[in-house]
């Protein structure tokens, strides 16, 4: 086993390059591209946008060293049979199914549903449908990691306090080791953001640990 070490707050994260994977959170185009979900909802784009360069460089560098690279994204089946009523309505509308200048907004198959060009999958990397806002739920995340021996987990993506957090506290309950690049994940609310990542490495690393891109891509090294 080669040991190589992250620096990361609140202390240094020791990993075993065979067993860490990348997961890429919802980086599609709904949620980080003008006309989507995100928009849709009153939200400024721009600053989910920052989270695009910091994730290439962690992805290049995963690609790089051979690592498994696991892609998400949120939606639903065109009939909307997964989505629960609660889920379909925000501010008193419906968004979820509705036209978009992308497609029927986050559904799957449409364009808006589908990742960013800057962080396209390649081939043979996993991409993961997920209805909800944890990865974990309704899908067979769980099963692929075990069977690739995965016990630390790269999470990137959008947005921090909501899909990001979610599959963090899933993945820790788990069992998995994770560890969250802070300029490699985006936030509508810049506040949020701050308090997501801090409630992460709070007490001693109760969720995760909190690193940078630069601090990834130089503990991949090693």
């Amino acid at each position: 086993m080669t040991q190589h070490t992250f620096r990361a707050e609140p202390f240094a994260l020791p990993f075993d390059l065979k067993t860490t994977a990348l997961v890429m959170i919802d980086m599609q185009r709904d949620f980080v591209e003008p006309g989507g979900f995100g928009e849709a909802l009153g939200n400024d784009v721009s600053l989910v946008r920052t989270a695009i360069e910091p994730c290439k460089k962690v992805l290049k560098a995963a690609r790089d060293h051979k690592m498994l690279v696991i892609h998400t994204r949120e939606g639903h089946r065109a009939d909307l049979a997964d989505c629960p009523p609660a889920k379909l309505t925000r501010g008193g509308q419906t968004f979820i199914g509705t036209k978009g200048p992308m497609g029927r907004i986050l559904v799957r198959g449409e364009d808006g549903h589908d990742i960013i060009p800057e962080l396209y999958p390649i081939a043979g990397e996993p991409v993961i449908d997920k209805p909800g806002k944890g990865a974990f739920y309704q899908t067979d995340l769980h099963l692929i990691l075990q069977n690739h021996g995965i016990k630390t987990l790269i999470v990137c993506g959008v947005t921090t306090e909501v899909c990001v957090t979610t599959t963090v506290r899933e993945a820790n309950d788990r069992g998995y080791e994770c560890i969250i690049p802070q300029d490699c994940v985006g936030s509508y609310f810049p506040e949020f953001q701050k308090y997501a990542l801090e409630m992460i490495k709070a007490q001693g690393a109760i969720f995760g640990w909190v690193s940078d891109a630069n601090a990834i891509v130089e503990g991949l090294k090693g």
